[in-house]
């Protein structure tokens, strides 16, 4: 079997480290509001490439992740004067429900940041024993520089990168793409203790500590949307190689999304969610549609009807998706 790998950008024998078993990490929704058709190709994309390779004889670990504390998250539950975590608490139930709807598995293991703040910390204390973290104003940021593969990922020359290229803007950062491993606590906002002062992590800390926890230093397939690979899955590659000393990822694997942008902003508009998509036909069609490479959205097809049944429905049944039975 080949998988693409983002990495190389070429296809790959997949070579498990370990034989007959594979371990798979996929980047989860921030729990600020219901996941849309764009997260849902992805949850669906590799959700298949799971049940493929256990349709192979692969014992597989499927780790989804919930960010359940972010700006996003504050800023929405301060709007409703609620707390953080009932905020997540309410849209990680919603995520469980449209997921189910749209016939996605559950993963092995669904972490949350907030209950891996320790393994954050730990990790955020091993850059900075190295020296690739430093302390700026009560954060911890990343030193891009003291990494010389930044960039191998996504193609980015760290030369080249300037304030505004997708990094945030902060004069005192030693270079413009370094980024937060940790904020300083703020008023109102959720925090934790930890060596460098009352505080909470950055987001991609986050998916460096609970990936290796229950993956290992180095795992087989990391896996996300096309546009995690900058800065999100660059930085992961940076700050948990750099704690390690070991490689990370063997096989990075990443979905694209449709390709007519005014279509999909009009299904967007229209169906906000999933909820909206199960109004206007059988979410399993939805669901293998969003499969085809590219979207097969026709010409003219604006996301008001519903979407027609295609044979590739029936060709995933082998493979454990489950087509037959409205959810």
């Amino acid at each position: 079997m080949k998988v693409y790998n983002s990495m190389t950008r070429s296809k790959e024998e997949l070579v498990p480290l370990k034989p007959g078993k594979v371990g798979i990490y996929a980047c989860g929704p921030t729990v600020y509001d219901y996941f849309h058709i764009g997260n849902a190709r992805m949850f669906i994309t590799f959700d298949l490439l799971r049940r493929y390779l256990e349709h192979r004889g692969y014992d597989v670990t499927y780790i989804q992740n919930f960010t359940d504390v972010d700006d996003k998250m504050i800023a929405r539950a301060q709007a409703e004067g609620i707390e953080v975590s009932e905020l997540a608490h309410r849209f990680i139930d919603a995520y469980f429900e449209d997921a189910k709807a749209l016939g996605i598995q559950p993963a092995t293991v669904h972490p949350r940041a907030t209950e891996h703040i320790q393994k954050i910390i730990d990790l955020i204390s091993q850059l900075e024993k190295k020296g690739i973290a430093y302390p700026m104003d009560g954060d911890m940021y990343y030193d891009t520089t003291a990494f010389p593969n930044y960039g191998r990922l996504s193609g980015q020359n760290l030369d080249d990168l300037d304030a505004g290229a997708r990094v945030d803007v902060d004069e005192g950062k030693r270079h413009p793409a370094d980024f937060a491993l940790w904020k300083a606590e703020k008023p109102g906002e959720p925090a934790w203790d930890s060596p460098w002062g009352r505080g909470r992590p950055g987001w991609h800390i986050e998916c460096s500590a609970m990936s290796m926890t229950y993956l290992g230093e180095t795992f087989d397939i990391h896996c996300g949307g096309q546009d995690l690979m900058f800065p999100h899955h660059e930085n992961e590659i940076a700050q948990s190689e750099g704690a390690t000393g070991h490689p990370f990822v063997r096989y990075w694997m990443h979905n694209g999304q449709p390709q007519d942008v005014q279509i999909l902003g009009q299904l967007l508009y229209r169906a906000r969610h999933p909820q909206g998509i199960r109004r206007r036909g059988h979410p399993h069609v939805h669901a293998v549609g969003a499969l085809q490479k590219p979207a097969q959205l026709q010409p003219g097809h604006d996301g008001a009807g519903p979407c027609q049944p295609d044979p590739a429905v029936h060709r995933a049944r082998p493979y454990g998706f489950p087509v037959g039975a409205r959810a």
